[in-house]
């Protein structure tokens, strides 16, 4: 006789892992290497299989069956009933159990629901050995250290608080020299300039090396002095440059002239004005002798005038 004949409402054609079943229990037993855990359903409790046991519970294995037991009450996670993976809150993780506190040497961790070593002065949190993860204000993490001053070839990030790696500025190779020029013409002088330039590659962070330069210029003789079409109209150019030299050396040497003739009629003047002066100094001095000669001459005896 099977055994459904011999347990009424046990079932052998059952789904989703079950070896046997029941319609109100669901899976009694399960497959090789599956688990059977028991979920709560109101008032029942209905068998389910699965290849690992849920959060809170492990796994045990025996030859009659697999079965899921619950982890410890403290216990987030369990590997069996003595070794815990993962605390509920409240408790901390060490050497595989979970407790209210820890240690002396070590501090709570509510992050990690872990015993933790107490971190270096400088760090504001950290990990296991000592490793920081985020520095106290002011400082700079870098590698799990904190520092007041960033390493060489390290700049301060104060975004991230972080010691970030210095970008020097690259650039590319020079480009072909321009033709020679001057003033955008490549004819109608003797001398011109060539030019030539280079692409950034990569621009520098705020405290790398800063870009070479990448424009440069050079002198050049132009291969063309005089431009199409523009040969006369240079010479006649030359020419008219050298009438108003000319014209102006002629306005200079008639304006010299005449400065010249004002001087020598204002010296003239000046000699004729001394002449006249001179005369007239004469004619006084004349004057003055002949009105001494008309004056009469006394006798010495007292008589009267000598005839």
């Amino acid at each position: 006789m099977s055994d459904d004949k011999k347990n009424p409402g046990v079932s052998s054609g059952c789904q989703g892992g079950c070896l046997t079943c029941s319609d109100y229990n669901g899976c009694l037993s399960c497959k090789p290497r599956l688990f059977i855990f028991l979920e709560r359903n109101g008032m029942r409790q209905m068998g389910v299989c699965l290849p690992s046991c849920p959060s809170g519970f492990y796994g045990t294995r025996s030859p009659d069956r697999n079965t899921c037991t619950k982890c410890r009450p403290e216990c987030d996670s369990c590997f069996n009933k003595n070794l815990c993976m993962r605390c509920r809150a409240g408790y901390y993780l060490h050497l595989g159990k979970c407790q209210e506190s820890c240690p002396e040497s070590l501090v709570c961790s509510d992050t990690q629901r872990e015993c933790v070593p107490k971190c270096p002065a400088d760090c504001d949190a950290c990990l296991i050995n000592d490793t920081c993860t985020r520095c106290r204000s002011g400082l700079y993490l870098l590698l799990g250290k904190c520092h007041h001053v960033c390493p060489d070839e390290f700049e301060p990030n104060d975004k991230l608080m972080e010691c970030s790696l210095q970008v020097h500025c690259t650039v590319g190779e020079w480009g072909e020299w321009s033709p020679c020029s001057r003033s955008g013409k490549t004819c109608g002088f003797k001398w011109g300039e060539e030019t030539r330039t280079r692409e950034v590659v990569q621009f520098p962070s705020a405290h790398g090396k800063l870009c070479p330069p990448i424009w440069e210029k050079k002198e050049c003789v132009l291969k063309r002095r005089r431009c199409p079409g523009q040969g006369k109209g240079r010479k006649g150019e030359r020419r008219g440059e050298r009438r108003n030299r000319d014209n102006r050396r002629d306005k200079d040497s008639q304006g010299e002239g005449r400065r010249e003739r004002k001087k020598d009629r204002e010296r003239e003047r000046g000699e004729a004005g001394d002449r006249e002066d001179s005369e007239n100094r004469n004619k006084t001095e004349q004057r003055r002798r002949r009105g001494q000669n008309r004056d009469p001459v006394v006798s010495p005896e007292g008589g009267g005038p000598e005839q």
